[in-house]
């Protein structure tokens, strides 16, 4: 039977701070689970316990039937491991052990072949073959066809950063979803997914028998592939057991429930409270009064003790100020643009104050015109400028930023924008990253904090042309209304590239990147554009 259960778990942060108190919740068989909650409420932090990456401080985690386990980051464009080393990080254990051995006596082949050496070498092809590595393989060439159109032979020494997001997390969801492991955890598999993936996806995680317990922020791909929901907020958990598209009312339902439990709870702690002050006056002068002031004393104590019912989880409080300012007429003007071997030459003005969706598939070119734009150095032909007054400002979809790492956000904005401090942990704070967040150094934030605080950062730069980059991939349902709410008052022209049909739908124009390397407009979201599979 395959099921994954945690009980009793409580873990505290590296800094001391309490993150899951006595958290428990089981995930049955063929069950597929999503875990929701704010961005940095331990979402990941659970998927890490449960995967043994870190331990808690209390508690148990178990599980049956393999587990097959995707991070929410997979790769970058520093990562130097190649194709292969990706699909063996997320093979059975005794792949990965038997792999890692063979990779080490092939090492030290080169070095020295002697017959000591060639009989270690026999002794680890012969292990890695009882362990299933080469019937794996077998697998592994389905999953690079259907991911990348090559074959294993064809690609398995490509490096990773060569391909994109999308196809980094196409290739781990095949090889999870055909695999032999019968629990997969998967954290944000749908983030870099274009809209015909995260369609495959929805369909692939209905179909599969296995049990999944998953992270996503894409209520489409919720409400289409999870049937049971697990809130993480104010360090508990709480399940849903139906779909998202009741969760909504079922989660204002159980808060308003929550709080009228504490008011009635109040009411009588106050109630009882009084009860023992009066008493006590009365004992003060008449001896019999003392053993009903003493039964009152002993009854406050044991409710005390009990403790007040939960309390329902606050409700975020996200402020965008995104300023912008006035720029010339044209904010773009693309003559005769090119992005070499992406896309065929096109043309394109963009207005001040206009709203353009990018759409298309993965691996198109849509990033690649982002970073072009904001000035990075992009293979083109043709002509791609900006107009008057116009500064861009660049969310990166990977948040690769090695500038911020080992860090503080509260020093990088006190240093970078030249502000005082009680002035930075205010302008955090409207981000919901003061208090300790503030202090953490970047790369311990959670994904959807990383994107906050990016947004932050081109909120204090003064950019008046917003690139985003699949923003709302990490952020949490109220960030991405948050975001919403900011674009609608800035004052400035905004690009970005989504696969977010929800968000999508409040821009103005729509630059559709086709599937045979046209570039043109549509008047709605255009989600079915396949791409042609391109020799490598």
């Amino acid at each position: 039977m395959a099921h994954v259960e945690i009980a009793h778990i409580t873990h505290v942060l590296p800094d001391g701070r309490p993150l899951l108190n006595d958290v428990s919740f089981r995930v049955g068989e063929g069950v597929k689970a999503a875990l929701v909650g704010p961005n940095g409420a331990g979402k990941t932090t659970l998927m890490r316990l449960i995967a043994g990456d870190i331990q808690a401080v209390d508690g148990s985690v178990a599980s049956s039937g393999g587990l097959g386990v995707m991070r929410q980051f997979i790769g970058s464009i520093r990562d130097e491991r190649t194709v292969h080393d990706l699909l063996v990080s997320v093979a059975p254990a005794r792949v990965r052990e038997a792999a890692a051995h063979l990779a080490k006596i092939e090492l030290l082949m080169m070095e020295r072949d002697d017959e000591k050496t060639q009989m270690r070498y026999a002794q680890a092809i012969t292990d890695y073959t009882d362990a299933g590595g080469y019937d794996i393989e077998v697998l592994w060439d389905t999953c690079t066809m259907a991911a990348l159109g090559i074959s294993y032979d064809g690609c398995k020494y490509r490096e990773v950063n060569t391909l994109s997001g999308g196809e980094q997390k196409r290739l781990v969801l095949e090889a999870l979803l055909r695999g032999p492991d019968q629990v997969l955890l998967l954290d944000e598999p749908d983030n870099y997914l274009d809209v015909p993936g995260k369609l495959w996806l929805e369909q692939a995680l209905r179909e599969t028998q296995k049990t999944v317990l998953l992270v996503s922020h894409d209520r489409q791909l919720l409400a289409n592939a999870a049937d049971r929901i697990v809130t993480v907020e104010g360090g508990n958990v709480w399940i849903h057991g139906g779909g998202f598209g009741t969760y909504a009312q079922a989660r204002r339902d159980r808060n308003e429930r929550l709080d009228e439990l504490r008011r009635r709870w109040d009411e009588e702690h106050a109630k009882i409270k009084r009860l023992v002050v009066m008493l006590k006056q009365k004992a003060a002068y008449n001896d019999g009064m003392a053993a009903p002031y003493n039964a009152a004393l002993t009854r406050l104590r044991r409710f005390e003790e009990a403790g007040p019912p939960e309390v329902s989880a606050r409700e975020q409080q996200i402020t965008m100020r995104l300023r912008g300012g006035r720029t010339g007429k044209r904010a773009v003007i693309c003559e005769g643009l090119e992005l070499t071997g992406l896309m065929k030459p096109f043309d394109l003005e963009v207005w001040y104050g206009e709203r353009v969706a990018i759409l298309g598939s993965n691996g198109s070119g849509k990033s690649h015109f982002l970073r072009l734009l904001n000035g990075g150095d992009v293979n083109h032909t043709g002509v791609a400028r900006l107009g008057a007054r116009v500064v861009p400002g660049h969310f990166a979809q990977t948040h690769s930023h090695p500038e911020l790492m080992k860090r503080t956000p509260v020093d990088i904005v006190m240093n970078e924008h030249a502000r005082l401090k009680n002035e930075a942990m205010k302008a955090l704070s409207r981000y919901e990253l003061a208090g300790t967040i503030a202090e953490q150094r970047f790369e311990t934030l959670s994904g959807g904090q990383q994107a906050r605080f990016q947004i932050l950062l081109l909120e204090l730069s003064g950019t008046t042309l917003l690139l985003l980059d699949e923003p709302t991939d990490n952020l949490d349902l109220a960030s991405a209304e948050a975001l919403q709410e900011g674009l609608e008052a800035f004052e400035g022209t905004v690009l970005a590239v989504t696969h977010d049909r929800w968000f999508a739908d409040d821009f103005d124009r729509y630059l559709v990147f086709g599937a045979d390397g046209k570039v043109y407009e549509s008047s709605e979201p255009v989600w079915d554009e396949g791409r042609v599979v391109r020799a490598r």
